[in-house]
C-alpha cells in the first residue's frame, strides 16, 4: 500500500456520540424532555433526509428543513413559516452538535501509524466540503491528511466508483496501491473493492482503526 482513504463520520469522527449529546442538550430548550425515543427519532429522520439530499432530490439546506418539518411537530412545535426561519432554527441544533464534536481516541494514533509508513492519508466523506473540513480542524486530524474529497467537492457521493478512483487520482495513487477503511460495508468496503482499492471494514467495537492497519 501506498495510500490509505478514511471515511470521516463514524470512522475518525463521532458523529454520533457528537449528534446524540447535541440532541440531549437541544431538546430542554425546546421545552422537550431529552428522551432516547427522540433521540433515535431524530437519528432516523437525518437517515432519510440526508439519502435525499444525496441522491440529488434536495439541496443540502432542504434535508436541513425537512428534518425539523419531520422531527418537530413529534414535539408539539410549530415549525417556523420560512425557509430562512428554519435555517435559523437549525442553527440551534448546529450550535450543541459543533460544541459536541469529537474524534474517537484511536483516530490520531491511526494517522500517526499510516504516516509512519510514509501512505498518503486521504478522507472520502459524503458530507459538505465546509462542515467536513471544519470537524477535521476541530478535532485535530486536518494536519495529517494529504486530500479530503467530499460529496460537494467531487460532484458525486458514495457508492459512485468515480468518487473512490478520483480520490485516489488526489492523492496521486492507484487503485490497487491504495486501501480504504470505513465503519459503512456498503460505502467504504464493497464499492471500493469493486472500484479495485483494499477495503477493511471498522466494526465497532469487535475492532479498531489501529487492527485494521
Amino acid at each position: 500500500m501506498k495510500a490509505v482513504i478514511f471515511d470521516l463520520d463514524n470512522t475518525l469522527f463521532d458523529h454520533t456520540g457528537s449528534a446524540a449529546a447535541a440532541v440531549r442538550t437541544w431538546l430542554p430548550e425546546l421545552g422537550a424532555d431529552p428522551t432516547d425515543e427522540l433521540v433515535a427519532a431524530w437519528f432516523a429522520i437525518e437517515e432519510r433526509a440526508y439519502a435525499r439530499w444525496l441522491s440529488g432530490e434536495l439541496t443540502h439546506q432542504g434535508q436541513r428543513r425537512a428534518r425539523l418539518h419531520e422531527f418537530l411537530p413529534l414535539l408539539n412545535h410549530p415549525v417556523p413559516p420560512t425557509d430562512q426561519a428554519q435555517d435559523d432554527f437549525f442553527e440551534g441544533y448546529l450550535t450543541h452538535y459543533r460544541a459536541n464534536w469529537s474524534a474517537y481516541p484511536d483516530a490520531e494514533p491511526a494517522l500517526k501509524l499510516a504516516q509512519s509508513n510514509n501512505w498518503r492519508i486521504g478522507i472520502l466523506t459524503n458530507g459538505t466540503t465546509a462542515q467536513q473540513t471544519a470537524k477535521l480542524e476541530t478535532i485535530g486530524l486536518a494536519p495529517y491528511l494529504d486530500a479530503i474529497c467530499t460529496t460537494e467537492s467531487l460532484g458525486l457521493s458514495k457508492p459512485h466508483p468515480d468518487a473512490y478512483l478520483r480520490t485516489c487520482a488526489a492523492l496521486t495513487t492507484a487503485p490497487t496501491e491504495t486501501l480504504m477503511i470505513g465503519d459503512n460495508l456498503a460505502l467504504d468496503v464493497q464499492a471500493p473493492q469493486a472500484a479495485g482499492l483494499t477495503a477493511r471494514h471498522l466494526n465497532r467495537p469487535t475492532n479498531t482503526l489501529l487492527d485494521l492497519l
